[in-house]
């Protein structure tokens, strides 16, 4: 028998299995224009993962309690390079022959990056305990895919992270102290 699920779940459930499809589909389209075999992997890694997590989902909605939430576990390269090395500009591909690996990873980050947001979204509108937990975990596994592309992206220059003065990041980040615990009292009821 189907689970009984809300409207809402429903509804979003929908959008998840969608989007994920969507980005399998994406990212099929990317392969033949990436070059650098690190890309590639994590490409190939990547949509395996996905079409994994896709079946799980279907599964668990149509045969309740059979599914549970898999992490991704990304490969973690190295530390993040800090600063800018002279950024070139940018400016969109005039034709599809110009796609490199830069542009399949920027699409992958953003991919990952929306995906995430809306998984959890859709996770704050699920009352199934069992189907909340599958995407929330969804988030997560879309923002640790889309770390390990920026990983890609920031060690090759492709996403450079911006810093400023010592002063200013100091003056910032010092601004903000611990808050004191005031005294809890139990609510009395007259």
């Amino acid at each position: 028998m189907a689970a009984q699920y809300g409207a809402h779940e429903v509804m979003e459930v929908h959008e998840v299995l969608s989007d994920t499809i969507d980005g399998i589909n994406q990212f099929q389209l990317y392969r033949p224009h990436t070059r650098d075999q690190q890309l590639r992997g994590i490409l190939d890694k990547q949509i395996q993962f996905m079409t994994q997590e896709y079946n799980n989902m279907v599964q668990t909605i149509n045969q309740r309690g059979m599914g549970q939430a898999v992490p991704y576990r990304p490969v973690r390269t190295a530390s993040p390079v800090y600063g800018l090395d002279n950024p070139g500009t940018m400016t969109p591909n005039s034709s599809l022959n110009e796609m490199d690996d830069r542009d399949v990873a920027s699409g992958m980050l953003g991919c990952h990056k929306s995906s995430a947001t809306m998984r959890m979204i859709a996770a704050l509108e699920c009352a199934d305990p069992e189907l909340r937990r599958i995407i929330q975990q969804g988030a997560i596994n879309c923002a640790e895919q889309a770390y390990e592309v920026w990983q890609y992206m920031n060690q090759k220059g492709y996403y450079q992270v911006p810093t400023m003065q010592e002063m200013t990041t100091s003056t910032m980040m010092n601004t903000y102290s611990p808050a004191t615990m005031g005294e809890v009292r139990p609510h009395q009821f007259q």
